[in-house]
């Protein structure tokens, strides 16, 4: 028997703008203390954040219906998994730009800032385009597919480090906005009396004459983080509407979810090196995810019988996928380069 439509209780808005508030304010608490986050304060923030979504599966199962309470805690580990890629991404990125200290922060804040708004976004407008046709549901099975199949490619192919310095993105911003070459500090921009003493202390550093505001590689780096966090958006949204199409639940799980993903760098920065087939689970939920949007869409086009599964089936397949991930990787360790 289904549960009814959950649609928009004034409880839970108040709930989740409260979380976004409570993490802007520890960040930027965070940001004046001018100081990165060490693994233990970064595991303990993760910790933190798991057991926030627990409260709030807690409240949905006892104020609404168990089931909400399922479809939300799929979600979220969907999320948090799905977040692990993002991450990784992330890494390169800081990586290419040089982007390090107290500086990794304050772009690391706008990343996340990002992933929160443009998963809202695309929750949004997904939810809508499964509500209009079942077909969509089909469109997301291929996307969330191939996904799962550049990754399994990319695997074998040459996994030396990018250079995203030559990102389109970072090209387009220099025809139309003048860029300085290095990095200033935690400035994302230059301007007015800054660019005329940059000009006297380095006459070798090409600076347009009449140049009023220029970029820094700071400002870059954003405009790459921003434009992953869209590329994830497209792959995050789909994997999670397959478990739920209520968009407060959606939106529930994206929200949780993103908020651990500031100590997860910080944690994985850490432990990547002892996680090293967890890529491989992830690879292996997505086909899972692929296939269960089609099950689903298939049901409701060709009405397939008896193809059906539950949240707490679903629960269960995530959980596993993942834990054989974690158990592969202490079984089987990286070998040690000589």
């Amino acid at each position: 028997m289904e549960v009814p439509a959950i649609g928009f209780p004034i409880a839970i808005q108040m709930i989740l703008a409260g979380v976004v508030v409570f993490y802007m304010l520890t960040d930027i608490h965070a940001h004046h203390q001018n100081r990165l986050m060490s693994l233990k304060e970064a595991s303990f923030w993760f910790v933190f954040w798991v057991i926030a979504a627990l409260c709030f599966a807690a409240f949905l199962w006892f104020h609404y219906d168990p089931a909400y309470a399922k479809l939300f805690l799929v979600g979220f580990v969907l999320e948090e998994s799905l977040s692990f890629d993002n991450v990784m991404v992330f890494m390169v990125i800081f990586s290419s730009f040089n982007i390090r200290d107290q500086l990794l922060r304050r772009v690391l804040f706008y990343g996340i800032l990002g992933a929160l708004l443009f998963r809202l976004i695309f929750a949004a407008v997904g939810t809508a385009l499964f509500a209009a046709s079942p077909w969509v549901g089909m469109a997301f099975a291929a996307v969330v597919g191939w996904t799962a199949w550049k990754m399994v490619t990319a695997g074998e192919a040459d996994e030396s480090l990018h250079d995203y310095s030559q990102h389109w993105s970072v090209r387009m911003t220099e025809r139309f906005l003048p860029v300085y070459p290095r990095l200033h500090g935690q400035d994302l921009f230059l301007k007015g009396a800054e660019i005329e003493t940059l000009r006297r202390q380095d006459p070798s550093i090409r600076i347009p004459a009449h140049a009023k505001l220029l970029a820094t590689p700071a400002f870059l780096c954003t405009l790459v983080i921003l434009f992953t966090d869209i590329l994830f958006a497209f792959d995050s949204v789909p994997a999670v509407i397959a478990v739920t199409k209520e968009p407060v639940l959606v939106w529930s799980a994206m929200i949780f979810g993103v908020m651990g993903l500031r100590a997860m760098f910080f944690i994985l920065s850490g432990l990547m090196k002892y996680l090293v087939h967890l890529d491989k689970a992830i690879i292996g939920l997505l086909f899972y995810i692929a296939a269960k949007l089609a099950i689903e869409a298939g049901n409701t086009i060709f009405h397939w019988p008896n193809l059906h599964i539950s949240p707490g089936m679903s629960m269960a397949i995530v959980f596993s996928i993942l834990g054989m991930g974690v158990l592969a990787s202490w079984i089987f360790p990286a070998k040690k380069e000589e």
